[in-house]
């Protein structure tokens, strides 16, 4: 081959790698996502991921490309964190496990025409905004890159993966059946440090059914005080009418503590009611029910570990050079 069509190659060449786009990021696959799910069918989150790399020209070399940890490729992973979102926002369902499906809120979006869906254009939907106010990874991204700090990133990151693990959690133990809820419970107390054992707290629970008491279990492993227990896995908000009534069935037992567990929230009325009280009783609502699962290690695994060490200048002390 002549050297000016060599040339004119290798020019040809250098021209296609600069244009070419990288892998994008999760805001860029919210719409193609989106635009993907338009017919309303329902696809499972692997097929749609192919057909967004498909869609992006991706090289196999890109496709295969993982993140740090080794344990999930890079498109997989912006994919799904667009689909978290979009979720978020209501734009999208989930209707069964690594399912996703159009909604009509998210059919109202396309016929909008738009160029581009992101973060701030999500934040107009309460859901998504109530979702990205629980963490300030949201403020950090925003600010110049250079005054986030290496540490403001990794924890902003983990508390917004935490928030959606916990949102997830809580969806989980919705769909659940009564009996299974029932288990959940006792698991989250005796976790807790309640109970005594998980058997003693099995037994005793789910038992009593007087008065809208679920059970009653010890509060220590000694059993010198007793709590009453309530589980409602409820969509409507717990009010003070159930809250009251759940006090007042204490009074069979001479129980002076209890605990209230919902899947949803309670009023403010309820909460109210039960600070002026004599009893103590206290109110778990579904987020804190999700949160004390991941604390306690109930229904979550962990994924990964990362170790984060510090210079030790203690060590250095002794260095008299």
């Amino acid at each position: 081959m002549p050297v000016a069509d060599l040339l004119n190659q290798e020019i040809t060449n250098d021209i296609q790698v600069s244009l070419k786009m990288p892998i994008p990021d999760y805001q860029d696959c919210m719409l193609p996502l989106l635009e993907l799910l338009a017919d309303g069918k329902d696809y499972t989150l692997r097929a749609v991921t192919t057909a967004l790399a498909d869609r992006f020209g991706l090289t196999e070399d890109e496709r295969k490309e993982m993140l740090p940890s080794g344990q999930q490729t890079v498109i997989t992973n912006r994919v799904a964190w667009a689909k978290t979102y979009l979720k978020k926002a209501g734009l999208l369902t989930q209707p069964g496990r690594g399912v996703v499906r159009i909604s009509d809120a998210g059919r109202a979006v396309l016929d909008k025409k738009l160029g581009k869906i992101d973060n701030d254009f999500l934040r107009q939907y309460p859901s998504f905004a109530e979702f990205v106010g629980r963490t300030d990874l949201e403020q950090v991204a925003e600010q110049p890159p250079k005054t986030v700090t290496p540490e403001e990133s990794l924890e902003s990151s983990y508390q917004t993966l935490r928030n959606a693990l916990a949102d997830e959690l809580l969806e989980k133990v919705k769909s659940c059946t009564p009996a299974f809820f029932e288990r959940l419970v006792v698991e989250v107390l005796v976790a807790m440090g309640y109970g005594g054992s998980l058997a003693d707290a099995g037994q005793a629970v789910g038992r009593s059914g007087d008065g809208g008491i679920d059970g009653i279990i010890k509060e220590d492993k000694l059993g010198l005080d007793v709590l009453c227990i309530q589980a409602k896995r409820w969509e409507k908000t717990v009010g003070r009418p159930e809250v009251q009534a759940f006090a007042g069935s204490m009074e069979g037992f001479r129980a002076r503590k209890g605990v209230m567990l919902t899947t949803s929230t309670f009023s403010r009325e309820a909460a109210e009611y039960v600070q002026r009280i004599e009893r103590k009783i206290v109110l778990i609502d579904g987020r804190q029910l999700a949160e004390l699962m991941i604390e306690h290690g109930v229904g979550v695994a962990t994924a990964r570990t990362f170790v984060l060490k510090k210079l030790d200048l203690d060590y250095f002390e002794d260095d008299e050079g």
